[in-house]
């Protein structure tokens, strides 16, 4: 399996694949920016200007219930934008 898990498909990432050529995925934690911009090349034929690299931390989260408080946390995460260059572009739901 390859570095990137999935794209980031929501309202504010559409508009700005639209007007900003960058594009969102979930990529993995320990993947560098240079692996991100080979698998966007290979995996969809265009060409990267450059990555963009967040990591988001696990939020703790408690809920009350019938038979206590049950504690957790959410998984920790890596999102990395990468912008195109003029012209390019992907279509996410070319295959649908």
């Amino acid at each position: 399996m390859g570095v990137i898990f999935k794209p980031v498909i929501t309202e504010k990432m559409t508009g700005q694949g639209e007007k900003l050529k960058q594009f969102g995925f979930l990529v993995d934690p320990r993947a560098n920016k240079l692996q991100i911009q080979h698998e966007v090349q290979t995996l969809y034929g265009v060409q990267v200007l450059s990555v963009n690299t967040m990591n988001y931390s696990g939020k703790r989260k408690s809920r009350f219930t019938k038979s206590g408080v049950i504690s957790g946390k959410t998984k920790a995460f890596k999102k990395a934008i990468v912008t195109l260059a003029e012209g390019e572009t992907i279509d996410f739901f070319s295959n649908i």
